[in-house]
């Protein structure tokens, strides 16, 4: 059962919906269980999104990473405001074959303009395989 903030833009909770949270997160199994805008998290296989030697691709940690911190600082930008990403790290500790990974997102911060968040990247026995930042412009909708 997804865990969503009470006062979410009806609009974002329209559009997460329809979409699942996005084309290529429910292409890559991406399962949301909490988004807010200060703390979110999401799962994810790693069969299905393994690069060629047969571990996670490092692709797929971003995209994780990325799904979450954007979501989450859509919800902070609020109605009638769109949240665009302009900077992302990664960097990756340990790789993983097989299982699930579980992705946390944290603020560190959240501002009028930008919202920063820190997305680690666990596998089932809670190690470190990466950390991912990200920044996201706000911007209130055009037209």
């Amino acid at each position: 059962m997804l865990k969503l903030p009470d006062n979410l833009d009806p609009e974002l909770y329209q559009r997460l919906v329809d979409t699942n949270g996005g084309e290529l997160t429910t292409k890559m199994g991406v399962e949301y269980l909490e988004l807010s805008a200060e703390h979110s998290v999401a799962r994810m296989p790693v069969e299905g999104n393994r690069q060629v030697v047969g571990i996670l691709h490092g692709g797929a940690h971003v995209v994780l990473g990325e799904s979450l911190g954007s979501i989450s600082s859509a919800i902070h930008a609020g109605p009638g405001r769109v949240a665009m990403g302009i900077e992302i790290n990664a960097t990756h500790s340990r790789s993983i074959s097989s299982g699930w990974v579980t992705a946390t997102c944290d603020a560190l911060v959240l501002g009028r303009t930008l919202a920063t968040h820190e997305i680690v990247i666990r596998d089932e026995e809670g190690r470190r395989l990466s950390t991912v930042r990200m920044t996201n412009i706000l911007r209130d909708r055009q037209g």
